[in-house]
């Protein structure tokens, strides 16, 4: 067996004929090979730019979730503006519906007043009280309407009587048999009433036509002598 000199390293064998300088390029050849390989990829990138394209992207999202939260709020104003006006709507048709309810329950006592005015019957204590009442259902709302001489309209009249009169040239309202009554464009109860229509093949002579000529004016009168 071979002993190790102690105190001596062991050297990479040199080929016969050759110098110790031959042994170094081989040792330094890695080391070129890396650093060609360094300059092949190119220079790193500053770190700044890096954080820069960064912090764009994260403020895109940033505006994009701003943009979108805004509309979701907008839509959601729309939404409750829309409720609002709707229960506002339902609310006060709701309040129309239970006033007229009220007041058609008093129409019966408000024709029972109105016959006993015509008949001179509204004396006394039962005026007060009669004239408080027709206050507080006007103050509620409430309109009569209907009267003698207007023609006939089918979506407020209700004709309960039916005849012939050459005085008429149209459907008229001869007669009011019972008020109706409105609340604002709402009707509660149409106007009842007695109608005449104009007579079958009369022709009623109108205010406005000229009266006829007489034969002696058309004719110019009697030739002078």
């Amino acid at each position: 067996m071979t002993e190790e000199t102690p105190g001596f390293e062991e050297k990479p064998d040199v080929p016969s004929g050759a110098t110790p300088e031959d042994a170094e390029p081989q040792a330094a050849a890695p080391d070129k090979a890396g650093t060609d390989s360094v300059e092949e990829s190119g220079p790193a990138a500053p770190a700044g730019d890096v954080q820069d394209v960064a912090l764009t992207a994260q403020l895109d999202q940033v505006r994009m979730a701003l943009n979108e939260r805004t509309a979701d709020l907008q839509r959601l104003q729309a939404e409750y503006q829309n409720y609002r006006r709707r229960v506002e709507r339902d609310r006060v048709t709701v309040k129309e519906i239970a006033v007229a309810n009220l007041l058609s329950e008093l129409l019966p006592t408000l024709d029972d007043i109105g016959r006993a005015r015509e008949h001179g019957e509204l004396v006394g204590g039962f005026k007060s009280v009669a004239e408080s009442l027709e206050t507080v259902a006007a103050k509620m709302g409430l309109q009569q309407f209907g009267k003698e001489g207007e023609p006939f309209d089918p979506t407020i009249h209700e004709a309960l009587m039916h005849s012939y009169a050459p005085d008429v040239d149209e459907t008229t309202c001869v007669a009011i048999l019972q008020p109706g009554y409105r609340i604002g464009e709402r009707t509660i109860r149409p106007a009842r009433v007695a109608v005449a229509e104009p007579q079958p093949g009369a022709t009623p002579a109108k205010a406005d036509e000229p009266a006829a000529k007489a034969p002696d004016e058309e004719s110019g009168g009697p030739d002078e002598g």
